[in-house]
């Protein structure tokens, strides 16, 4: 008896979960070479200040086996190489990888490692790393939960997750202008500035089917992940979700 297949968001759509990866490989190999130009686009340059932010609280210090999943382009690990951590950066996406081992070389940057893996099947052994950092990554995996579960698993006893992410702000009338730019706004900005209007359509919309923050920050503790906090910024629009293996 053939089995039943599961659903899973794509922006609005209900994909096939075996899909999803392709699809979303799809819109992140579109943007690659854009993607540092349009996140100043889209945020003004703010997200800038929640990257430093984030890695203020990150904390990395020397000696330590940090993984920085969906990592791309390297915004977060470039920020963190010169604490002296040992620091490994890792994408699903091999263009994006590409996108950031272009930005070490052009910034004569040798001390980061690279490699292609995917979050919910991850190839490091259990309790590898010191921390486990992703931004604006997970909302664009298949099964959170599994990504979770998977930090969790290479992290080691007293390790520290941290991710940064979107959800919705509760700022009143705030949150109605950024619906309207988020899918007004944005995905014409998209096809202005990276030729690529219905991407930026989906990165939206998976804004939009990410967990509030508190249902996200559940999800945290059920992967095992003890002391957990959310700072938002802007009201929630963004969150700086942290746990620790204990």
């Amino acid at each position: 008896m053939a089995l039943e297949s599961k659903t899973v968001s794509f922006g609005y759509e209900d994909v096939d979960e075996n899909e999803k990866v392709g699809r979303v490989g799809q819109v992140f190999s579109s943007v690659a070479s854009k993607y540092d130009v349009m996140n100043d686009a889209m945020t003004a340059g703010t997200h800038r200040l929640w990257k430093d932010r984030f890695v203020r609280r990150v904390k990395a210090r020397e000696g330590e086996e940090i993984l920085d999943m969906a990592g791309g382009t390297g915004d977060i690990a470039f920020r963190m190489v010169d604490t002296g951590a040992n620091i490994t950066v890792a994408d699903i996406n091999p263009d994006m990888l590409e996108a950031g081992v272009e930005r070490a070389i052009k910034k004569g940057e040798g001390r980061l490692v690279w490699s292609e893996q995917n979050a919910e099947e991850l190839n490091f052994p259990d309790t590898h790393f010191d921390a486990y950092t992703i931004v604006f990554g997970i909302r664009n995996v298949t099964h959170i939960d599994k990504a979770l579960e998977e930090a969790h698993r290479v992290l080691r006893y007293g390790g520290r997750f941290y991710c940064m992410e979107f959800s919705q702000t509760k700022w009143p009338g705030f949150d109605k202008a950024y619906d309207f730019y988020s899918h007004r706004i944005l995905p014409k900005v998209g096809k202005a500035v990276a030729g690529d209007e219905d991407s930026y359509r989906y990165l939206a919309e998976s804004i939009d089917r990410f967990p509030p923050m508190e249902k996200f920050e559940a999800m945290i503790k059920t992967a095992g992940f003890s002391q957990t906090k959310v700072e938002p910024m802007m009201g929630g629009l963004v969150c700086i979700h942290s746990g620790w293996k204990v």
